[in-house]
């Protein structure tokens, strides 16, 4: 492997006026996007409130049956002392999701040693798995790209109700076939077999969404000693108790800050990523793996659709006996991942980046603030396939990136475009149309009732026409396929349906191509946390 930084234009506003340090942006952070930032930080948390002996007992025995590597209980054992964390999470997407889940887990890993480095103290790398998350129509599919075209492969669970991912039962066959189906698209190769079985062992040993996730991830990050927590665990949520209780207690003021401070982002261009409102309590209600999101009206905690009322009182002992059926949402979820962890920094990506910054006032309110915010790495793999036709093409991966390629295939077709063909086809509709129009004038002048069935045939004649003039275009295409090929190639594996490739592909399309070290080989590379774009080539 070797790694190559490259420019690529930043699309998205907010990231780059935060990555640039604009003033702007700055006021919604207790911290600027600077190395001197985590010295701050590291002050800021010294008397941070944490069990640890109870907290790193919880991660370890969630991380039992996908197990423990020596690494992760170094780290445990760092993180019962006096070790602080760098965090980051994602979905429990199927074969861990878009490949930015592993750069999120990457992004914290590298991020934990570099401060550990710089420091001089242990930073813990831990991975928080939102596992209550209950929109399951976003992880329960995978992409490949042919031809210039994504195939979606889906699971399709046969609950009615929207589950939390750590509550959706797998059917095993079901996604053993989805599995198999996604490995046929990459093609056969010296790994397949191999990885298949290994894939196959994890699924079998799962039970949800989340346990799977877990199981890869776990197994993709062995070596590195990354942490796991899943937030839909009952051992973390009796643990979150007195932190529930805390967030209900300023529900209202919770409600009142993120509002106003969203409408100030918005003002400044920026949108609402959250949509706050001051009747939200921020809170879902967990029944039988179900959520249901609560608002907050003159006192009282409400879902209508589940039928539910509770005072606040009500909540206070729902929190303190059962804290299991209580859950966050997007603005109590960062909250709650600072009281439970000693946060150092937060690895995320420009969603997050957005809806964090409407929280500053939220943190403060509880007498915390928001932790550092390091964007994750943004990485595209170059295979050697691609990195052989960029050659041809005449084209780097910036130039590819940046959706050259598209603009060259696009200039390429309209070069061999039969543009006489089509002034023939064009003339031809041209003579019927007059002949037509001599033809309704003489109906019209007989009294002939018969103008819509001539206008119908006509439109049959131009849809015709149309049809012919399209089967040209193919044919002239296909006559020019090898060369119009190489460009769907770079589309395909660099800009699949025209976005950066770790929104659509998963990590296996990878690794059957390179082997399961992969991503160990990955972790070796000298990555930098910049706005550059990584580059790595296989």
């Amino acid at each position: 492997m070797k790694l190559e930084q490259v420019e690529i234009p930043i699309t998205n506003p907010l990231l780059k006026d935060y990555t640039e340090e604009k003033s702007s942006i700055l006021p919604f952070f207790h911290y600027a996007n600077s190395d001197d930032s985590f010295s701050k930080r590291l002050e800021d948390i010294q008397n941070h409130p944490v069990r640890r002996q109870q907290l790193a007992a919880i991660v370890r025995d969630y991380m039992k049956p996908f197990g423990v590597s020596e690494k992760a209980e170094e780290h445990l054992k760092e993180l019962e002392d006096q070790a602080v964390v760098v965090i980051g999470g994602q979905q429990a997407g199927l074969l861990t999701g878009p490949m930015y889940s592993v750069h999120k887990a990457l992004s914290v890993i590298l991020l934990a040693k570099e401060q550990r480095r710089k420091l001089g103290l242990p930073v813990v790398p831990v991975f928080w798995i939102a596992g209550e998350d209950h929109d399951i129509d976003e992880i329960n599919h995978t992409f490949t790209a042919i031809n210039g075209r994504l195939e979606k492969h889906i699971y399709r669970s046969n609950s009615k109700k929207k589950l939390m991912a750590s509550t959706t039962v797998l059917d095993t066959e079901e996604v053993r076939s989805f599995i198999q189906e996604t490995f046929k698209q990459y093609g056969e190769t010296a790994y397949t077999e191999k990885l298949l079985k290994q894939i196959d062992q994890f699924l079998v040993e799962s039970n949800t969404y989340t346990d799977f996730f877990t199981a890869l991830m776990n197994w993709l990050f062995k070596e590195e000693g990354l942490l796991f927590v899943d937030a839909a665990d009952p051992k973390l949520r009796a643990y979150e108790s007195p932190y529930f209780e805390k967030l209900i207690k300023h529900t209202e003021q919770i409600a009142d800050v993120v509002t106003q401070r969203e409408a100030d982002f918005a003002e400044l261009g920026y949108g609402t990523p959250i949509g706050a409102a001051k009747d939200a309590a921020n809170l879902f209600y967990v029944r039988d793996g179900e959520r249901f999101l609560l608002e907050h009206h003159n006192g009282k905690f409400i879902n209508h659709i589940a039928n539910v009322q509770f005072s606040k009182n009500d909540m206070l002992e729902i929190a303190n006996e059962h804290p299991e059926q209580l859950s966050n949402n997007v603005v109590t979820r960062p909250l709650m991942q600072d009281m439970v962890f000693p946060v150092l920094a937060f690895i995320g990506g420009p969603g997050e980046l957005a809806y964090w910054a409407t929280l500053k006032d939220a943190f403060a309110l509880l007498d915390m603030k928001v932790p550092v915010f390091v964007p994750r790495l943004n990485v595209s793999i170059i295979d050697r396939q691609v990195q052989h036709v960029l050659g041809e093409l005449g084209l780097s991966v910036a130039d590819a990136l940046a959706g050259k390629a598209t603009l060259l295939k696009g200039a390429y077709e309209a070069d061999v475009y039969d543009v006489s063909a089509k002034e023939m086809i064009d003339q031809t509709m041209d003579l019927l149309r007059e002949q037509y129009d001599g033809l309704l004038e003489h109906m019209r002048k007989n009294d002939i009732q018969l103008e819509k069935l001539a206008e119908k045939n006509l439109s049959i004649h131009q849809q015709q026409l149309d049809f012919l003039n399209k089967k040209i275009e193919r044919e002239i295409l296909l006559q020019h396929d090898v060369e119009l090929r190489r460009y769907r190639l770079v589309e395909d594996r660099l800009l699949p349906g025209g976005g950066l490739q770790e929104r659509t592909f998963n990590p296996f399309l990878f690794m059957n191509e390179y082997g399961e070290c992969f991503i160990q080989d990955l972790m070796e590379l000298p990555f930098s946390f910049n706005s550059k774009h990584k580059a790595v080539f296989l």
